[in-house]
């Protein structure tokens, strides 16, 4: 059993690499040869490289989220993007750009990326707790999704308001940040986006006893020491802080959250978290830097919003959960 997950890590190591390879040399309307590249290849080390890097990171942030998320409300089809937490995050972006543009604020206090970044933070959090709150006093997982499906909507009809009261350029500027993208990260944006998202990522190891725990309930987790309240007070505070990062930097990008841990079980029959964190860092890695290759590829000269192939591959995942599952 141990030597043949290790032949499975060892496989999605080297696909990995590969995807690596081919989004930092097909990744964009020009192909880079291994040949031109040098300290001074422009594209390749301001356009390629920090777009690959944030496939990775984004890939991920969003699947241990997800994986996160599941655990604590015990349900495979819960996910950032599927209770609402993602479009508490772009209702806070949305704030900040367009009621702040609107009332001529931007300029002078929501200057650059860091105001985005702790609304995006700030949003998911609140949705998140909002929904654990919820799922106190409710005993179905069918209806605590219907119920985050509903405050995603809320998010969205409030969204549309400020959208439609805000001026041209601002929502200029949210419509593109909405569709999703890896290309919009600069090296400097990665000095701040990759530390934050590592000491996240680091955090949920020291995790990975109380997210074995939470999975078997509360009074398990109490038999065996682990207090409850606190350990899913800081998972959540980590997924929350995780998604709202990469939806400020990348925008809303979809079913990563969500489908990345149900194809993780699927690979690795197995109950142990500490695989499925790891092997959610390698899939949801792989899966983007694979769908912004597509997503550059698929039509020559133009680069499709992310979110369109993300949906084309986590959607299915989720119709063949809730058909294997029919209980539901």
């Amino acid at each position: 059993m141990e030597r043949n997950t290790n032949i499975k890590f060892l496989v999605l190591i080297c696909l990995l690499v590969v995807s690596c390879i081919l989004s930092l040399l097909y990744g964009g309307s020009e192909h880079i040869d291994l040949g031109e590249l040098s300290s001074n290849n422009f594209i390749f080390w301001h356009i390629r490289f920090p777009k690959t890097l944030t496939a990775i990171i984004a890939g991920c942030t969003l699947a241990v989220a997800g994986l996160i998320l599941q655990i604590i409300f015990r349900n495979p089809l819960a996910g950032p993007y599927v209770l609402g937490i993602s479009s508490g995050a772009s209702l806070m972006v949305a704030m900040s750009i367009l009621a702040g543009g609107s009332l001529h604020l931007m300029s002078e206090f929501f200057i650059g990326k860091t105001f985005i970044v702790l609304s995006a933070i700030s949003g998911s959090f609140l949705i998140t707790l909002l929904i654990l709150g919820i799922s106190k006093k409710v005993n179905s997982n069918v209806v605590l999704l219907l119920i985050g499906l509903m405050l995603s909507q809320i998010c969205g009809a409030i969204q549309t308001a400020l959208e439609y009261f805000s001026d041209a350029n601002s929502l200029k500027s949210f419509v593109t940040w909405g569709m999703g993208s890896l290309a919009n990260t600069t090296n400097i944006d990665l000095a701040i986006y990759l530390p934050i998202a590592l000491i996240c990522l680091l955090a949920v190891l020291f995790f990975v006893k109380p997210l074995n725990a939470l999975l078997l309930g509360e009074n398990y987790s109490q038999n065996i020491g682990v207090n409850f309240k606190t350990s899913r007070f800081y998972l959540i505070l980590i997924s929350s802080v995780l998604t709202g990062l990469t939806t400020a930097f990348c925008g809303p990008i979809a079913f990563i959250g969500t489908a990345v841990p149900i194809l993780s079980r699927m690979v690795f029959k197995n109950s142990k978290q500490h695989l499925h964190v790891i092997s959610c860092l390698l899939l949801g890695s792989i899966i983007l830097l694979l769908s912004d290759a597509f997503a550059n590829s698929l039509i020559k000269n133009i680069s499709l919003p992310i979110n369109m192939i993300t949906t084309f591959i986590g959607a299915p995942l989720v119709i063949y959960l809730m058909f294997k599952n029919k209980s539901w």
